[in-house]
């Protein structure tokens, strides 16, 4: 097949995730062209059967703000037709659903027929889709779509709550790639960098929005480190970077906790942690959390949106109410009573990371083209 993705190149997320279909289907042979306005993070352009589409909107002095959605589709208008697409694939319900409907009947004026498929993430639904003034495009796009995935139950529940939705959502839950984690590596070094003396790791990654409440991953660490000798890493960066540095001191923690900013290789680091924190006040699937089980490393999680059905309490780690920073602390010390413990922990995180193993999920996206094609709209 001969795929068009549009995405965001983003750090995390939408962008991480749609880049990794993206290269894991031009593995299998089909041909994938990214189209967006910067080349995506994890995009290597030089791999076989990959192509990348910048989307570039010229400084033009009418406009106080660019519009990108009109650039956006008829960008989608040439690679289609230059690069003959079977189908278009758009992460994110605005602008690219809109764009690529936009861009669908144009072409269907000039007899092309091209499928668009529209897999909603998160804060296209829970966020910019609360905001009343966009309501009336998301669930037009949605609705036009013609095919609508979630990432999480827990997403397509919300998106059917918001809008006036009459159409399918099927579920199709984000993956990890578990042939990244090479989780029997040796990572002493790597390790004892940041843990000279032998402390277990804390880990938190995320892009630092009060949407991650990063303020309680301080706070829990606060509580966790007076029992149990720790360190934490934070590794991300945005809005909040500089109120946590304020707290840290406040709380006269900041040498045992290292801000790492933003990594492209979380893989590495997420290896030498025990304990990854996710206190988030929304999440549809919470990808971050998955990422560190792949990596064997348990979950302190809140029990918000998407994450219960991909951190299993009791078994990848534990699940608290959103500001609950003691239940947090004391699940958190719980993993860390003892190496055994903690190792089954571990095990219990990788077993649960393999149910969104890459393999299992690209097969749905696969036979999920294929059906829309075959039906030529």
């Amino acid at each position: 097949m001969n795929i068009g993705i549009v995405c965001y190149p983003t750090f995390g997320g939408s962008g991480v995730v749609a880049t990794e279909l993206g290269k894991a289907l031009a593995s299998k042979g089909h041909k994938i062209h990214f189209i967006t306005y910067q080349q995506p993070v994890r995009l290597d352009i030089f791999s076989e059967n990959i192509f990348y589409h910048e989307v570039k909107v010229s400084d033009y002095p009418l406009f106080d703000y660019q519009p990108y959605e009109l650039v956006l589709t008829s960008k989608l208008v040439d690679v289609v037709k230059f690069e003959k697409l079977d189908l278009l694939h758009v992460h994110y319900a605005i602008p690219h659903a809109s764009a690529a409907y936009m861009a669908q009947h144009i072409l269907k004026s000039e007899g092309i027929n091209i499928p668009f498929v529209t897999t909603l993430h998160g804060t296209d639904i829970t966020l910019v889709g609360k905001d009343a003034s966009f309501a009336p495009v998301i669930t037009f796009a949605i609705n036009e779509s013609n095919a609508v995935t979630a990432v999480s139950d827990s997403l397509k529940q919300d998106t059917l709550n918001l809008f006036n939705i009459k159409r399918d959502i099927e579920v199709i839950p984000n993956f990890i790639c578990l042939e990244q984690y090479n989780t029997d590596k040796d990572t002493t070094e790597l390790k004892n960098s940041f843990a000279p003396d032998g402390e277990k790791i804390l880990i938190h990654v995320s892009n630092f929005r009060k949407v991650k409440r990063t303020e309680d991953v301080l706070r829990i660490f606060d509580i966790v480190r007076k029992q149990k000798p720790v360190r934490l890493l934070m590794v991300g960066d945005g809005p909040e970077r500089s109120r946590l540095e304020i707290l840290c001191r406040e709380l006269e923690i900041c040498h045992l906790v290292k801000f790492l900013g933003k990594v492209k290789d979380t893989e590495r680091i997420l290896s030498i942690a025990d304990v990854f924190i996710l206190p988030s006040e929304s999440e549809s699937f919470g990808l971050a959390a998955l990422e560190a089980m792949a990596a064997k490393t348990p979950v302190i999680s809140t029990n918000t949106g998407g994450i219960p059905e991909v951190n299993k309490d009791g078994v990848s780690g534990f699940l608290s109410d959103v500001g609950d920073v003691q239940s947090m602390a004391e699940n958190a010390i719980k993993i860390l009573t003892n190496d055994t413990t903690l190792n089954q922990f571990k095990e219990g995180a990788y077993k649960q990371a393999k149910v969104f193993d890459l393999h299992t999920v690209l097969p749905q996206y696969e036979e999920l083209y294929r059906s829309l094609i075959t039906k030529n709209i």
